[in-house]
């Protein structure tokens, strides 16, 4: 790769930036094939969007709680992913939590503070494994009118999976892509002399509600090849609950926000996989490495709990501080 062209693109796309790394010898298909990519987003991102009322998504949330709701074809398997996902991880990844998120007042940027009457409430119209999923005619049904598919917490992995096969497609032999850091994709060969791409994961230097102040922020890299890497934290979004921070993260059992974890990554060969799996690692917190040693479809995570510990696939545990 020491002779390789390198072009970087960049899109704003599910509220989040996406940046493209493309190695090869032939400029113009490069950016062409970026090009590409980007209108591939930007498709996913209006058909998939939560907040985009025209959204098929978004329609599929209006009606589905009263009856069944024929989908296209990628949306069915898309749904029906997260569905085995959420099974997967005994629940801890669930995208019907969104009436979880706005009765914390996580939704966007809502300052309204937590209703734990609401919160009570939302509990009811949570569970993935009441999205009733109907493969003889590609229909979706909710159980309870009020349950949401909110397709965030996967969008952005399933958007870079789609991404890669296209730009594989169109002969990008070499490349990273991202969506706002926290979820990653590379093939190939970086430039250089590198065999792998080398991703870091990091804490914030300070974040004021962990439990204690921490003396450094640990660094974990991780080697990329041909695989997927996702991040999830509890930082970014806040809510304030009786003048305690709390973070945007919550554990779908209990309808709190997480706090015994700060944050979990993961590598799988999928990035829509190692999103859902990134999640559900925050939420089991201290149960999150014995998950991860007996997922096959896992094969690196680290994991920083909110106590000072690390958790790591190389069997490293420590305290940081």
């Amino acid at each position: 790769m020491n002779n390789s062209l390198t072009v970087q693109l960049a899109c704003h796309a599910m509220a989040t930036r996406f940046e493209f790394v493309l190695c090869g010898s032939d400029e113009v298909a490069l950016r062409a094939a970026g090009e590409e990519a980007i209108r591939e987003i930007r498709r996913i991102e209006s058909k998939f969007s939560f907040y985009n009322p025209t959204s098929v998504i978004s329609k599929l949330n209006a009606r589905a709680g009263y009856e069944s709701v024929r989908t296209d074809p990628e949306t069915f398997h898309f749904i029906q992913q997260a569905s085995l996902l959420s099974k997967e991880t005994n629940g801890t990844f669930d995208p019907t939590i969104a009436p979880l998120m706005r009765a914390w007042g996580l939704i966007r940027n809502s300052d309204t503070p937590p209703d734990h009457k609401k919160i009570e409430e939302a509990k009811n119209l949570t569970g993935m494994s009441r999205v009733i999923l109907d493969e003889s005619d590609g229909s979706v049904r909710y159980e309870t009118p009020g349950m949401q598919f909110d397709p965030g917490s996967l969008g952005k992995g399933y958007a870079l999976d789609q991404v890669a096969l296209l730009l594989k497609e169109l002969g990008v032999e070499h490349a990273l892509v991202h969506g706002g850091t926290s979820s990653v994709v590379a093939w190939g060969k970086p430039p250089g002399e590198h065999n792998e791409w080398k991703v870091a994961v990091e804490l914030p230097e300070e974040v004021s509600f962990f439990e204690k102040e921490f003396q450094k922020t640990p660094t974990r890299v991780f080697a990329l090849d041909n695989q997927s890497l996702s991040v999830s934290a509890i930082w970014g979004k806040t809510a304030e609950d009786n003048g305690k921070t709390v973070g945007h993260v919550i554990d779908p059992r209990s309808g709190k926000p997480v706090e015994s974890a700060l944050l979990a990554a993961c590598i799988t060969d999928s990035a829509t996989t190692a999103d859902a799996y990134s999640t559900a690692m925050l939420v089991m917190h201290s149960e999150a490495a014995a998950f991860a040693d007996e997922n096959q479809a896992i094969t690196d995570y680290y994991i920083v709990l909110a106590n000072g510990e690390i958790l790591s696939s190389n069997s490293y545990i420590s305290n940081y501080h």
